[in-house]
């Protein structure tokens, strides 16, 4: 089988679409910090390329949650491989995320990130697939909603691979 990837969102409207949420998170936060939190690996793209948009103060933190592994879906098993380490209490958090699927990974990082006691906790992600929605998690800034695909690119990836495509694509196989 050989793999193939069609563009579903192009370099250039997903640097639209960050213009356009940038200033919505400009507007909510103006005059104050936020802590930018990273969840690895997927969503570096994303952060990178909001944080370069964003006006008001920011720091990074980041952390390495997976319920993927190698396969195409989330397994539901979630583990945390690195936490933040620098502590959250009485920030202004914002949580970026590269996709929302199931809602199981980012239902478990809220709950634990919200026990930490942030001033105000927000989510943002750039790409949201409600159609495989497990677990409903409030997000406050969603990019594109996606039909029930697997995407790679910006970030997004198969098997480690394909991350560094400045798109989103739909990945599928071909028989050679």
């Amino acid at each position: 089988m050989k793999e193939h990837v069609d563009v579903l969102l192009s370099n250039e409207v997903i640097a639209k679409r960050l213009d356009e949420m940038a200033a919505e998170i400009n507007a909510k936060y103006a005059g104050e910090q936020v802590e930018l939190v990273c969840a690895l690996k997927g969503a570096v793209m994303v952060l990178v390329e909001l944080s370069k948009r964003l006006t008001m103060p920011v720091t990074l933190n980041f952390m390495d949650v997976s319920s993927y592994g190698n396969s195409m879906e989330s397994s539901g098993n979630i583990k945390v491989l690195y936490d933040l380490d620098e502590d959250i209490a009485g920030k202004n958090v914002l949580l970026v995320e590269d996709i929302i699927d199931s809602g199981r990974t980012l239902s478990h990082l809220r709950e634990m990130l919200m026990k930490r006691n942030p001033k105000t906790f927000t989510l943002f992600t750039l790409l949201d697939k409600p159609d495989r929605r497990v677990v409903e998690v409030p997000v406050d800034f969603v990019g594109f909603v996606i039909p029930d695909a697997f995407v790679v690119g910006y970030g997004l990836d198969y098997q480690q691979r394909y991350r560094n495509l400045d798109y989103v694509g739909v990945m599928s196989f071909i028989e050679e």
